[in-house]
C-alpha cells in the first residue's frame, strides 16, 4: 500500500461503510522519516532512546487546538501518561454543535481499529496458554470458512499478510454520493451484521496475493481472529476481552457492544458535513465493525491498557516480542500483531489508530511502556484531511518526544 493510498483511506471517513476501521492510516501517512534528529532507522526491537523531557502544557494545548482549528474537527480530547500517572489532559472544540456543550476530558468515544489491539492481546494470551498457535491455519481453526484457508495462518491474520480482501471495500458498502450517505444515515447504520456474513462478502472476491507474500490491511482478518477466539474458548471474543483485559486492569469505561447504538455519557458527538448541514452520526449499530473496530473507551482507560501491554503485564515476554515483530509497510513504519510501529526521534513508538463514522482515535506509546498518549477527535471538514493529519501527528510526537530545552533549563509541565 502506497503513502498516497494511506492518505486516501484516512480521508474517506464516512464515504464507505465502516471505513473508520480501515488501517490506522495516520501513522503510516505522516510518520517522521527514519533517521530524523540523528536517529538511524533500526529494527522494531531496538531499545528506546533516552528518556524525553515532559512537554510544555501550553505546547500540548495548542497542538490539541490545532486538530480543531486547522484540522476541521468539531471536538478533540487527549491524555498523556508518564511513569504510571497522568501528566496532562486537555480538550478542544465543542461536544455538540447544537448546544455548544463543552468537551469533557473524561468523555467516552468510539475507538475503531484500536479494538484490534485488544483482540490481538487475547489471541496472544491464548497462544501463551498453548490453546492457540500462531502457525495454526484458518482451515484448522474455522473449517470451511475461507477458501484456501489451509494456507493462511493465524499470524497472517494478525499482521495483515493473509491476502484476504477487506469486506469494507466491497461495493455494497461504498457511499458514492450524498444520496448514498443519507440512505446510510436513515437506514443503513441500524443494520445488524454477523461476522460470518461479512467474511463471506470478503471471500467472494479473489485473494489479493498468496498468503505471506504481501501486506494489505484487511478488517476481515480480525473478524476471523474474533471467530477463532470464540471457537477455541466457547465464549465470544467480547467476553474474553472483558475477562482477560478489561476487568483485571479496571477499565471501567471500556466496552465492546455487539449491536447497541449508544455511546455512554459524557461524549462528544460525531457528524457528517453534508450540503443540508451537519448530520449527527453518534448513534449507529457497531456490528458491522465487530472485532475489527466496535470498541468504546476513554483516554484514561486506553493509556492504562497500553501501559500494561507494553510494560509486560498482559503477555509473557515471548508473546509480547511476537506482537512487536513487525512487517515493514514503508521505511519507518511497520505492522505487528495488532500493533503499529512508527519510528521517531525518541525510538520506536507502538500503538494503533482507528476510526469509525464520526470518530477517530490514536493510542501510541514508547516501547518500554513508560509514556502513552490517547487521543480522540471528531473529523468534520473532509477538505482539511492533510491539515488534520499534520495536527494529530504534532500532538502525538510532542506528547512522547518533546524537545529538550535549548537553554538547559528544566522542562515545564
Amino acid at each position: 500500500m502506497t503513502v498516497h493510498q494511506f492518505l486516501s483511506s484516512a480521508g474517506r471517513t464516512g464515504l464507505r461503510l465502516a471505513t473508520g476501521v480501515l488501517a490506522g492510516a495516520l501513522l503510516a501517512a505522516t510518520a517522521p522519516t527514519a533517521g530524523a534528529a540523528g536517529m538511524a532507522p533500526g529494527p522494531a526491537g531496538m531499545a528506546p532512546g533516552p528518556a524525553a523531557p515532559r512537554a510544555d502544557e501550553a505546547v500540548l494545548r495548542q497542538a490539541l487546538a490545532d486538530i480543531v482549528e486547522a484540522g476541521g474537527s468539531t471536538a478533540a480530547l487527549a491524555q498523556v501518561r508518564d511513569g504510571g500517572r497522568t501528566v496532562w489532559r486537555g480538550t478542544a472544540g465543542t461536544a455538540e454543535l447544537a448546544t455548544h456543550a463543552p468537551v469533557r476530558a473524561d468523555g467516552y468515544f468510539r475507538i475503531g481499529s484500536i479494538t484490534k489491539t485488544f483482540v490481538a492481546t487475547v489471541v496472544l494470551q491464548l497462544v501463551g496458554e498453548g490453546r492457540l498457535r500462531l502457525d495454526d491455519t484458518v482451515e484448522h481453526l474455522l473449517p470451511g470458512t475461507v477458501p484456501g484457508g489451509a494456507g493462511i495462518t493465524l499470524r497472517q491474520l494478525l499482521d495483515h499478510t493473509s491476502g484476504i480482501p477487506d469486506y469494507t471495500e466491497d461495493q455494497r458498502f461504498e457511499l458514492k454520493d450524498e444520496a448514498d450517505i443519507l440512505r446510510w444515515v436513515d437506514t443503513g447504520r441500524w443494520t445488524t451484521y454477523r461476522p460470518r456474513e461479512l467474511v463471506d462478502v470478503a471471500t467472494a472476491h479473489p485473494a489479493l496475493f498468496p498468503p505471506g507474500t504481501g501486506w494489505s490491511y484487511s478488517n476481515t482478518n480480525y473478524l476471523l481472529a474474533g471467530m477463532a477466539v470464540e471457537r477455541v474458548t466457547g465464549h465470544s471474543w467480547e467476553e474474553e476481552v472483558r475477562q482477560r483485559v478489561v476487568l483485571p486492569l479496571g477499565l471501567t469505561g471500556t466496552s465492546f457492544p455487539r449491536a447497541s447504538p449508544f455511546v455512554p455519557a459524557p461524549h462528544a458527538h460525531g457528524y457528517f458535513s453534508l450540503s443540508g448541514g451537519p448530520v449527527d452520526v453518534t448513534l449507529r449499530n457497531p456490528s458491522g465493525a465487530s472485532a475489527a473496530g466496535s470498541g468504546i473507551s476513554t483516554a484514561a482507560d486506553l493509556d492504562r491498557f497500553l501501559a500494561a501491554l507494553l510494560g509486560g503485564r498482559l503477555l509473557r515476554p515471548a508473546e509480547l516480542a511476537e506482537m512487536q515483530r513487525t512487517v515493514e509497510v514503508r521505511p519507518g513504519v511497520g505492522y505487528g500483531l495488532g500493533l503499529q510501529r512508527m519510528d521517531s526521534p525518541c525510538g520506536p513508538l507502538f500503538g494503533h489508530t482507528g476510526s469509525i463514522e464520526g470518530y477517530q482515535a490514536a493510542l501510541v506509546g514508547t516501547q518500554d511502556g513508560a509514556r502513552q498518549v490517547a487521543l480522540s477527535y471528531n473529523p468534520f471538514d473532509r477538505t482539511k484531511g492533510a491539515e488534520q493529519q499534520r495536527a494529530v501527528l504534532g500532538l502525538l510526537v510532542k506528547s512522547l518526544c518533546p524537545p529538550a530545552p535549548a537553554d538547559g533549563a528544566a522542562p515545564k509541565g
